[in-house]
C-alpha cells in the first residue's frame, strides 16, 4: 500500500478529532537478531550456527467516538539483507496487519468486522502470536456483548469468487466460528470456549479446475480459569477436541481423513516471594497419538494460539511443527527477579511424549530458558535471552535428525521502540 494513502487516512482521523473523538497515532520499530544452532529442530552433526536479523515496523491508527471505532495497523516485516539497497517500491512492502471497524449499537452490544487479532484468555487457542514479527490476524466478524457474562460470537467464511463455493486459498480454514463466554469476579475469571474449525480437503479437479471439495471440521470445547488463593496465582485450562481431522506427518497421506479425540490440560501456579521476586511451577499435557496401533487421531492441536508462549522458547513443539504427533508432557519451573530497572527471568522445562514411541522411552529432553529486559520510560525496550535444549534420542528420532555432539542453543537480542506520535482525549 502506498504511503500517500496512509497519510490520507491519518488526515481523516485527525480531522475527526474535532468531533469529540479520540484519535491515537502510534508506531513500532522492532529489530531482533538471533543466533541459531538447533531452534525448532535439533542441529545435525557439523551444522554451522547462523545469525539472522529481522525487523517489524508498524504504524497504528486508532479512532473512537460514541458510535464506532476504527483500527488500522500498517506493517512491514523484513529480513536484513534480503532486499537490495537500491530497492524499488515493490508489491507487499507494506501491508495491512489489521483493518477493522466496530459499531457500538448500545452500551453493551457491538459488532466488529474486518481484519483483526483474536486474543482470548491465556492465548492458548486464540492468540496474537506477538513474538513472530508478522504476528497473526483474522478476517472475520465479531459480535460482542458486555454484561455480567461477556459473550463473543465470531464468524469467518472464506471464498475466492462468486462463481462457486471453492476455497483453495492460503488460510488455515475455509470457515471458522467460535463462542466465548466469560465471567469475572473480584478474585477470579472463568471462560468457556467452543470453536468449530472447517478446513478444505480432498479437492477434485476437472479440466484443471477445482470442481469439488470436502470440508473437514474439528471442534474444540473447553474452559480457562484463573484465581488467587492465599497469595498464590492459579490458572488452568481443560480443552477437548473432537470431530474429524486430516492425517499429516507420520500417520498417513495428506488426504487420509480420521476421527479426532484429543485433549489439553494445564495448571500454572505463581507465588510472590517479595515485592521483587516471584517463583512458579506448572504442568501441561497435550495428548498425542501412539506411533503405531492407533485407530484414531489423539493429537491435540492448539490451533491459532500464541504457541511461542508455551513449552519452551526454542519452539520445538507446535510452532509450525509437531502437529499430529505423539503429543507432549511439559513439567516446568520458572521465576523472575526485578532488583531495579532490569527484570531477570528463567524457566526449565522437562519434556516427554504422551503417545507411545516405538523404539524409545518417553523422555524427549530438558530445555533451559534465560532472558531479561529493560524498559526506558515505557517507549524503548531492550530484551535479550539464551536457551539451551538437552535433547534425548527420542527427540532426535521424532525430528528425523542424527544426534550431534555440540548441543542445541539459541540466543537473541531485541530492541523495541513504541512511541505515541499523536493522541487526543475525548472531552
Amino acid at each position: 500500500m502506498k504511503l500517500k494513502y496512509i497519510f490520507a487516512l491519518a488526515g481523516l482521523l485527525l480531522a475527526g478529532s474535532t468531533l469529540y473523538a479520540q484519535v491515537k497515532i502510534s508506531a513500532e520499530v522492532r529489530p531482533r537478531t538471533e543466533y541459531n544452532h538447533g531452534v525448532k529442530t535439533p542441529a545435525f552433526e557439523g551444522q554451522d550456527a547462523s545469525v539472522i536479523t529481522t525487523q517489524r515496523t508498524r504504524l497504528n491508527l486508532d479512532f473512537k467516538n460514541d458510535d464506532f471505532a476504527i483500527g488500522v495497523v500498517m506493517q512491514d516485516v523484513r529480513q536484513w539483507g534480503a532486499e537490495r539497497q537500491l530497492t524499488t517500491n515493490g508489491n507487499n512492502v507494506v501491508y495491512l496487519h489489521q483493518a477493522w471497524a466496530e459499531w457500538f449499537m448500545n452500551k453493551k452490544l457491538s459488532l466488529k468486522a474486518g481484519r483483526q487479532q483474536l486474543v482470548y484468555d491465556d492465548h492458548r487457542i486464540l492468540g496474537s502470536v506477538g513474538w513472530a514479527q508478522q504476528a497473526r490476524s483474522h478476517d472475520l466478524a465479531l459480535l460482542k456483548y458486555q454484561g455480567k457474562i461477556n459473550v463473543h460470537l465470531g464468524f469467518a467464511y472464506h471464498n475466492q469468487n462468486l462463481n462457486n463455493n471453492i476455497y483453495t486459498g492460503p488460510d488455515a480454514y475455509k470457515r471458522m466460528q467460535f463462542l466465548w463466554l466469560n465471567r469475572k469476579g473480584d478474585s477470579y475469571s472463568a471462560s468457556i470456549l467452543f470453536l468449530n474449525n472447517g478446513k478444505t480437503q480432498n479437492l477434485e479437479f476437472a479440466n484443471g479446475t477445482v470442481t469439488k471439495q470436502d470440508i473437514i471440521c474439528s471442534r474444540t470445547l473447553g474452559t480457562h480459569i484463573k484465581t488467587e488463593i492465599s497469595g498464590i496465582k492459579l490458572a488452568g485450562n481443560l480443552y477437548y477436541q473432537f470431530g474429524e481431522e486430516v492425517l499429516k506427518n507420520n500417520f498417513g497421506t495428506p488426504d487420509d481423513k480420521v476421527d479426532l479425540s484429543a485433549f489439553n490440560f494445564s495448571i500454572d501456579a505463581i507465588m510472590g516471594l517479595n515485592e521483587k521476586a516471584n517463583i512458579g511451577a506448572g504442568y501441561e499435557l497435550l495428548s498425542g497419538t501412539d506411533q503405531s496401533g492407533a485407530d484414531k487421531l489423539n493429537s491435540f492441536a492448539p490451533l491459532y494460539g500464541t504457541n511461542h508462549k508455551f513449552n519452551g522458547f526454542m519452539d520445538y513443539f507446535y510452532v509450525g511443527n509437531h502437529g499430529n504427533n505423539v503429543g507432549l508432557n511439559d513439567i516446568y519451573i520458572k521465576g523472575d527477579f526485578k532488583p531495579g530497572k532490569v527484570k531477570f527471568n528463567g524457566a526449565i522445562h522437562f519434556f516427554s511424549a504422551d503417545g507411545k514411541l516405538d523404539n524409545f522411552n518417553q523422555g524427549l529432553g530438558t530445555e533451559i530458558d534465560l532472558w531479561c529486559g529493560y524498559s526506558h520510560k515505557g517507549q524503548v525496550q531492550l530484551d535479550f535471552g539464551y536457551s539451551h535444549m538437552f535433547a534425548k534420542d527420542a527427540l532426535y528420532a521424532i525430528k528425523g535428525v542424527e544426534e550431534n555432539s555440540t548441543g542445541n542453543s539459541w540466543a537473541w537480542v531485541q530492541l523495541t521502540f513504541k512511541p505515541t506520535l499523536f493522541e487526543t482525549k475525548k472531552d
